[in-house]
């Protein structure tokens, strides 16, 4: 026969695994709210007037190689300046090598980032890979390497969604 003693100790173990469990599903939904609001906080940053003027000033930049750009806008052997096109370079690639990071690091949705980043990523990237390029070959081989990950990473999305819809 079964005594009190024994059912309150398997109410009290089903309690704590029943909390356990709930806890843990908190955690992943926890967690699942802080990667959107993170993501969503990055794409309010792309559409805000600055890093749009940035974007635009750096699309509508005109160079046919590295060492035209370099000519062009970047003429210290540094390849600093404080021309507005090299700045909306720099602002353009600083912002999306940070958000190869957070997706490097599993930080960020790959998915969604690649719904809400994609086309933007491409483009720009496909823009200034000449640009990273010569600098990479002058001596700062990791230049914007995160961006180079997040563009690859847009692009497998890309294939991914053109076979789906093939």
């Amino acid at each position: 026969m079964v005594d009190i003693q024994t059912v309150s100790i398997a109410i009290a173990s089903a309690s704590v695994v029943a909390g356990i469990v709930y806890y843990a599903f908190q955690l992943r939904h926890q967690t699942k709210l802080r990667q959107t609001d993170l993501i969503m906080r990055l794409y309010s940053t792309l559409g805000s007037k600055e890093f749009f003027e940035s974007l635009t000033k750096f699309m509508m930049m005109e160079f046919e190689d590295y060492d035209d750009y370099r000519k062009k806008y970047a003429p210290s052997p540094t390849g600093f300046s404080e021309k507005p096109e090299v700045m909306a370079y720099g602002t353009v690639g600083i912002f999306y090598n940070g958000v190869g990071i957070l997706l490097l690091e599993k930080l960020i949705d790959a998915n969604l980032t690649a719904r809400l980043f994609r086309n933007a990523v491409v483009y720009t990237w496909e823009k200034m890979k000449p640009i990273i390029e010569g600098y990479r070959k002058e001596g700062h081989p990791q230049l914007f390497a995160e961006y180079e990950y997040l563009y690859n990473e847009m692009k497998k999305r890309e294939q991914q969604l053109a076979s789906k819809t093939a």
